[in-house]
């Protein structure tokens, strides 16, 4: 007598997981226009239209995909050169063990979801350390905020997206060293770095 065995029971988070996951490397990888909802359903091993059941849409799969956790450090009562430095190391390290971050910036040029979550990034998460860091607040500490996220958001669009020789060769501490006293000045104030 042939026993019927049932079908693997497929862990409906799990799934939702490991789809968000091969969407953030294709869509850092490709782009949002040239990325598609059969390419990562390939890279996640399961059927297009599992990927549809959960997202929707490749546009919605993008939004959820694109969520992005700075997961900033606690850096009151640090010293601003100690934060600056802190921070830059942080970011670093955090765009390195992600692909969100590298999928958002690839996309924003293009995608209206994909500024709205990066402007939601820097609303939510880079004002309050910021307006933190800095004791500033209202348009000074937006504009104080915007100039760090200008700063770090062009260092990773050329260190990981671009690619640019100097930038992408140079190891962590170097780029401290070298970025942080501009972070500092942002933080800081006044119009000349010291």
């Amino acid at each position: 007598m042939t026993r019927k065995t049932e079908p693997p029971r497929r862990d409906a988070d799990a799934t939702r997981h490991t789809i968000l996951r091969a969407a953030r490397q294709r869509f850092a990888a490709d782009g949002y226009a040239r990325a598609t909802i059969r390419a990562i359903a390939g890279d996640a091993g399961v059927d297009p239209a599992l990927v549809i059941r959960y997202f929707g849409s490749k546009e919605l799969l993008f939004a959820a995909a694109a969520r992005f956790d700075l997961r900033l450090p606690d850096l009151a009562g640090l010293p601003l050169r100690e934060a600056s430095r802190a921070l830059v190391r942080h970011f670093l390290v955090r765009w390195e063990e992600d692909d969100t971050l590298m999928a958002l910036l690839r996309v924003a040029s293009t995608n209206d979801s994909a500024v709205a979550e990066l402007l939601a990034v820097f609303s939510g998460q880079v004002k309050p350390l910021v307006q933190a860091l800095s004791g500033q607040e209202g348009r000074e500490a937006a504009e104080r905020a915007g100039l760090v996220a200008s700063q770090m958001l062009g260092l990773a669009l050329t260190r990981y997206i671009l690619r640019l020789p100097p930038l992408a060769a140079m190891d962590h501490e170097t780029l401290v060293a070298r970025v942080s006293p501009v972070i500092e000045h942002y933080l800081r104030g006044g119009d000349r770095i010291a």
